[in-house]
């Protein structure tokens, strides 16, 4: 069923993408132009296109899971941290192994934070969870990166790679597995490490699964409100912020997490380890 999930949600994101979407409309108007849904087809997705270009429209919907969870000051975190746990998607799998060297993208953060955190907390263990999400090139997978890039920093001994999941909720299956593997569990919270506007439906899921997480959002995608001329990296943020909200709403109503967008100091729906 969790492959099931996966595969579906890849196939629908294929065609919800924004910019496919608005490129399926422009399509479909150019056949139809000779009616009037035809010609109103062209023009919405060219009025769309235009605002984009201009505006980074993305940031009123980055902004409500931006902002839900801060970044906390660890001298102030009086609950003992039982360890980190890293998501994975920073990596670019596909490129590090074409060029035999780790290689990353816009959400390199959520690995190049690992080093000051396991400098700060020198006793503790590195969860690292992320396989591949691509329905192409599914042997291409992030954990190999990690293992890779954290072996390159000396972190290799303390850290514990899971490289099968290929989505958020396998994630947290995972890292589950592995803490109850562990002869000597640690006590306390697990320090969850991942993008700001990924952390609401991170949290959810972990909580929903039974573990009890501190969230450490880092990668931060919302701009200032102000013109900017870039299709390309408006685009990107839209991307990035719709899949996030679709992620939410598929994620509750398949009642992988308890809330539609989880908030700080909620746990309902845990289920006990």
């Amino acid at each position: 069923m969790a492959d099931l999930f996966f595969y579906a949600s890849k196939i629908f994101w294929l065609i919800a993408q924004p910019d496919h979407f608005l490129l399926l409309m422009l399509v479909l108007g150019l056949l139809l132009w000779r009616r009037v849904i035809g010609v109103t087809l062209v023009w919405s997705s060219v009025f769309v296109l235009l605002i984009v270009s201009f505006f980074p429209v993305a940031n009123y919907l980055l902004e409500p899971l931006e902002q839900r969870f801060s970044q906390p000051d660890l001298s102030k975190v009086k609950e003992p941290i039982a360890g980190i746990i890293v998501l994975g998607g920073g990596e670019d799998p596909e490129l590090s192994a074409l060029h035999g060297s780790p290689q990353f993208n816009q959400g390199a953060e959520r690995l190049m934070v690992v080093p000051a955190l396991m400098l700060r907390y020198p006793e503790l263990k590195v969860i690292f969870t992320g396989g591949s999400g691509s329905l192409a090139t599914p042997e291409y997978r992030g954990g190999d990166v990690a293992q890779q890039w954290l072996t390159q920093q000396g972190l290799g001994a303390r850290s514990i790679i899971e490289r099968d999941s290929r989505n958020t909720f396998q994630n947290a299956l995972y890292t589950r597995e592995l803490i109850n593997e562990m002869e000597d569990r640690p006590e306390g919270k697990w320090l969850l490490v991942t993008s700001a506007f990924h952390m609401a439906r991170s949290v959810g899921v972990y909580r929903k699964v039974g573990i009890d997480v501190i969230a450490y959002p880092v990668d931060y995608r919302m701009t200032e409100n102000r013109v900017r001329v870039s299709l390309n990296g408006n685009m990107a943020d839209l991307n990035t912020a719709v899949r996030e909200w679709i992620g939410l709403v598929a994620y509750y109503l398949s009642e992988k997490t308890a809330d539609l967008l989880p908030a700080p100091n909620e746990n309902k729906g845990v289920e006990p380890q």
